[in-house]
């Protein structure tokens, strides 16, 4: 009997122990890269502004296959990018109200918009 008393006495022990071993840590992941920190990006970043003949200027933002043209009094545009241009910088944006061809010129600065109605072609250089 006193022997299994010890035996009782020896099992408690060892699960009480055991309850007080911890798991092994958990490997140690690789850290991810830091990031980069973010850009502050004014609301003027990306524009870009022509003066044209007939004293109209306008800017414009381009953003994936479209360009937003702001005309001041002749308004608001978003342009979709259409095939069209005769050299690689030339660029073709439309609507069913404006045409605007960009990347035109020697050094690729100038800019035609061909306003539909009403009816009106402007040559533009940008700033």
């Amino acid at each position: 009997m006193a022997g299994m008393k010890f035996l009782a006495l020896g099992l408690l022990a060892t699960g009480s122990l055991l309850g007080c071993v911890s798991a092994p840590p958990a490997p140690a992941l690789p850290s991810a890269p830091a990031a980069a920190p973010a850009l502050s990006a004014s609301p003027a970043a990306g524009l870009q502004r022509y003066r044209c003949d007939q004293n109209l200027e306008f800017s414009v933002r381009f953003m994936d296959d479209s360009a937003v043209i702001d005309a001041g009094a002749r308004g608001n545009d978003v342009l979709l990018r259409d095939a069209g241009g005769m050299t690689p910088q030339q660029t073709v944006y439309s609507n069913p109200r404006l045409r605007a061809e960009f990347g035109l010129g020697a050094g690729g600065r100038e800019a035609v918009l061909r306003y539909l109605a009403p009816q009106l072609v402007v040559n533009c250089v940008k700033d």
